[in-house]
């Protein structure tokens, strides 16, 4: 994970050039820059400039979709390869030839129209024809919302008819430096040149932090997952290294009784135990380093670069150490414990298990050893107070089901007296000498921690979504509906049977620009999460409250009596700015200034589907101001949805429309896809677990053995063994199931309410799923084991004592 994720923060931060293509780009909204404005950018270096907007797009002959148009200038694209099919630069492939533009196609389009070269596409007015496909356009993930774009020459976009007024039209601009000047040294030039232009800037440099900083986190969490994983690793080798001491018992005391001292024969043992250990990090370090060339072809149909190959030093040294540290500091501790026994008290243990003496100073480098674990994970972590939490979470967590093991054995140490002779063997196995109790509870504990929360996480984050969607959800929203085609929208909907019109407001684009009579660049904002100050805004304006509007401060405004503009503000914003009831704000709206009293704050939850603004102006104020509409239209069936869609293709096939179903899919699948890896983290945890309860039972096998050969003996029979192993198992996966859920339905809701800002849901299905996973898994080893045991001859066993 550490390889993936420098490999992707690395792509980052040689491609985000070519990303942007430019060195800055330059974003205006509703208007183009003026030729002064162009001339001082020529300056600068080289400039391209292009206009981005939605359209419908049809092909001859039927079928229609929503698409986002780009119209590039000949100069496109400054940076990066754009790769069409069949090859050929882009100019010629959009120029205007035998009386027809061409255009540049993204495949998603061509697939859901079934288009081949040489179709005809209707945009607007034109009909193009179609002369490529575009396989490879390294930008358009930095300026797209709805999906990848087509490319149309600038120059045939104004027979098009699409260049209107009050139409949603987006111009950009991206430039090459000529010189050695800064992105943030332009940005000040900028500003100071045109403090009055509302340029939005992008940076590569502020792209570069943008990009790597989701990258490190998801990055980081895996890596968290990995180190959970390696402490239940460090709880498998701690039973391994207690299994082997006891297949070794009459070799160290002989050694012993010949005369070799306790620290020799407790660096033999650790040299082997680090040996294996070494040849398991060189094997795991190899495989990690090539994680960013296995992933590189999944990761370039997700995201538009490719891991870079290579070896990433610092993750596998920080990989090597953390499982050298492991190893070193859950090996001691038992190889301190039976090195220190004396030679008479081995050659007893078969019947009288030794007293093993506290060696406090082998305790003291144990500690020292996990705390300079700790301390190279906060180091190396990008989010220190996120390291933090995870090392106090761990300690507790393994403090917490340590002393719940303990306090298993005590009990059953208070009721082994029982008369029934299985509940007694089941009793004593769970505290006698050795007993597999703490390991197993520790290390399957620990594992169904994080898989609770896990599925706790990505449980609400999936709810959420659904619980959002505003009881009447809408089937569609359509856009850009200008004012003439206002009332032949609306009669279209109304005769369509069980469509209807939810809410239709009207739409313009301001952009805001000072608070209190404070220029905006001179108002601090306090931000709440990733927000940030608000620059160009959708805006709308309406008499009475909007469909679902909470107010959080103030009333409604009475039309009646109104004797000044009024606004309706995000209450999210009104805090960030520290705005109260009767501040005003001014904006400019297509080069008009308004200035407007805040008259109620609302408070908007932007994760559900309603058509919500920002901001919404009294009437009186912006009516004559050429604006759009956007309406939101619920269908009953998907048979009323194609009928809807289809008497609008007749009449008004150049509005645009979004299906609402398509976006709520989008976002499944992206949650989809995160968490997928997180699950297989979570799943090799609980593999890891799994393995080490397998160790932990396999490390009392001869006592079970000799158990289970005495048993047979006196004529116990198997089914009532196996029924005590049952017994056995079923408490200690029953103890690890229920700490594990509950723990990790706390780490789940610390995730969920502080660090995503979510409201969190106890999902009772999960945790009881987890927990009979857990029981499950734990009593089908623990029968397994017992199995084997008494599968064992007798005779063997009586002769070697």
């Amino acid at each position: 994970m550490g390889s993936l994720s420098a490999a992707l923060v690395n792509a980052v931060e040689s491609q985000t050039r070519v990303l942007l293509g430019g060195d800055v780009g330059i974003h205006l909204v509703q208007r183009p820059a003026s030729e002064t404005e162009l001339a001082w950018l020529r300056q600068k270096g080289r400039l391209s400039s292009m206009i981005a907007l939605m359209s419908m797009a049809e092909k001859n002959g039927g079928g229609r979709a929503l698409a986002e148009i780009w119209a590039v200038d000949q100069t496109y694209p400054l940076l990066g390869g754009l790769e069409l099919e069949p090859a050929s630069p882009l100019a010629p492939a959009l120029a205007l030839a035998d009386g027809s533009w061409g255009v540049a196609v993204e495949p998603a389009l061509q697939a859901r129209l079934g288009l081949k070269l040489g179709d005809r596409l209707k945009i607007g007015e034109t009909s193009y024809q179609v002369r490529a496909i575009i396989r490879h356009q390294p930008d358009w993930r930095v300026f797209l919302t709805w999906g990848r774009p087509i490319l149309v020459a600038e120059a045939s976009l104004r027979s098009t008819q699409l260049l209107r007024p009050d139409s949603l039209i987006h111009y950009f601009y991206r430039l090459v430096f000529a010189d050695a000047i800064t992105p943030a040294a332009f940005g000040t030039a900028a500003k100071d040149a045109f403090p009055d232009a509302g340029w939005r800037l992008y940076r590569y440099d502020e792209l570069i932090t943008q990009a790597r900083q989701p990258m490190q986190r998801m990055g980081q969490l895996l890596t968290l997952v990995g180190l959970s994983t390696l402490i239940i690793g460090g709880v498998g080798i701690a039973a391994a290294v207690r299994s082997h001491l006891e297949s070794k018992v009459t070799t160290i005391a002989t050694l012993k009784c010949l005369g070799a001292s306790a620290g020799l024969v407790l660096r033999v043992n650790l040299a082997l135990v680090l040996a294996m250990a070494t040849a398991g990090i060189a094997i795991g370090v190899m495989l990690g380093a090539l994680a960013p060339i296995a992933a590189a072809q999944p990761f370039a149909s997700m995201l538009p670069l490719k891991p870079e190959p290579g070896l990433h030093w610092q993750p596998l040294l920080l990989a090597s150490a953390c499982g050298a540290l492991t190893t070193f500091a859950f090996a001691l501790w038992p190889l301190a414990e039976a090195t220190s026994v004396r030679p008479a008290s081995l050659f007893r243990a078969v019947v009288a298990p030794p007293r093993h003496r506290s060696r406090w100073g082998y305790l003291a480098v144990s500690t020292a050893a996990l705390a300079a674990l700790a301390c190279i994970v906060v180091w190396s972590a990008g989010d220190r107070k996120l390291a933090l939490y995870f090392i106090a979470a761990a300690v507790g967590v393994v403090v917490t089901l340590g002393a719940a093991a303990r306090g298993l054995m005590a009990v059953a140490r208070r009721i082994v007296r029982t008369h029934n002779p299985m509940l007694r063997l089941a009793f004593a196995n769970l505290h006698r000498p050795g007993a597999p109790t703490g390991s197993v509870t520790v290390s399957l504990g620990l594992g169904l921690t994080v898989l609770v929360a896990v599925s706790s996480v990505e449980t609400n984050l999936l709810g959420q979504i659904r619980e959002r969607i505003p009881e009447h959800m809408p089937s569609f929203y359509f856009y850009d509906i200008h004012a003439d085609q206002v009332a032949e929208f609306d009669r279209t909907v109304r005769e369509v049977e069980g469509a209807a019109i939810l809410e239709r407001p009207p739409w313009l684009w301001a952009r805001l620009i000072r608070i209190a009579g404070v220029p905006i660049a001179d108002a601090p904002f306090k931000a709440e999460g990733d927000k940030k100050a608000p620059d160009m805004v959708g805006v709308s304006y309406a008499a009475v409250a909007p469909m679902g509007a909470r107010l959080a401060q103030g009333e409604w405004w009475d039309t009646a009596n109104q004797t000044s503009p009024l606004v309706s503000v995000d209450d999210a914003i009104a805090r960030g700015f520290g705005l109260a009831l009767g501040d005003t704000m001014t904006f400019s709206i297509l080069g008009r200034e308004i200035e407007a009293r805040i008259a109620n704050t609302r408070s908007i939850d932007w994760d559900r589907s309603d058509a919500n603004f920002a901001f919404i102006f009294s009437p009186g104020l912006l009516e004559g101001v050429p604006h759009t509409y956007v309406a939101a239209v619920s269908a009953e069936s998907e048979a009323v949805e194609g009928q809807l869609l289809r008497a609008l293709a007749d009449r008004l096939p150049e509005v645009p429309t979004v299906r609402v179903r398509d976006v709520l899919g989008a976002q499944y699948r992206l949650l989809e896809s995160i968490d997928v890896a997180v699950r297989i983290a979570a799943a090799m945890m609980l593999l890891a677990g799994t393995l080490v309860l397998a160790g932990a039972i396999m490390t009392g096998r001869k006592a079970r053995v000799r158990d289970a050969v005495v048993l047979k003996i006196l004529g116990v029979r198997p089914r009532e063994v196996v029924a005590s192993a049952l017994l056995e198992y079923g408490c200690i996966g029953l103890l690890a199931a229920s700490i594990g859920a509950a723990l990790g339905t706390a780490a789940g809701y610390f995730v969920v309410t502080r660090l995503m800002h979510g409201e969190f849901v106890f999902t009772p299905s999960a945790v009881a799923s987890t927990v009979l996973f857990a029981l499950a898994i734990t009593l089908s080893l623990g029968v397994a084991g017992t199995w084997h045991a008494l599968s064992q001859k007798a005779a063997p066993m009586l002769r070697n004592g």
